[in-house]
């Protein structure tokens, strides 16, 4: 997808690269086509990890948890039920099957 993108980037975007846990395991890493368009649209392309913010995390559950409740914003869990399932649940997450944050159930109580 990241090969359509770049070819329609706007001159002087910003691409924020983070997580790509289905790409972990591949036998044969997929290349990348249409670099080019990184220089002739002077693109900006930057990785994260979410640990180089976890200092504001407070300061974003203080500004995100009322719109959460008052379901302004709404999250997708993708749940999984028993212990069972979180062979399942968790290639899912290396597959990209997944939606949401991924969650497996192991009891009720």
């Amino acid at each position: 997808m990241l090969d359509t993108v770049l070819l329609n980037m706007r001159i002087r975007g910003r691409i924020a690269a983070c997580g790509m846990i289905s790409r972990y395991n591949l036998d044969k890493p997929e290349g990348l086509r249409n670099l080019m368009s990184i220089i002739g649209k002077r693109v900006h392309v930057e990785g994260f990890v979410t640990g180089d913010f976890y200092h504001l995390y407070p300061k974003f559950l203080e500004l995100i948890i009322p719109y959460i409740k008052q379901d302004e914003i709404v999250y997708v869990e993708d749940v999984g039920e028993g212990l069972e399932s979180g062979p399942t649940s968790l290639i899912g997450l290396f597959t990209g099957r997944n939606v949401g944050k991924q969650l497996v159930v192991v009891t009720h109580e």
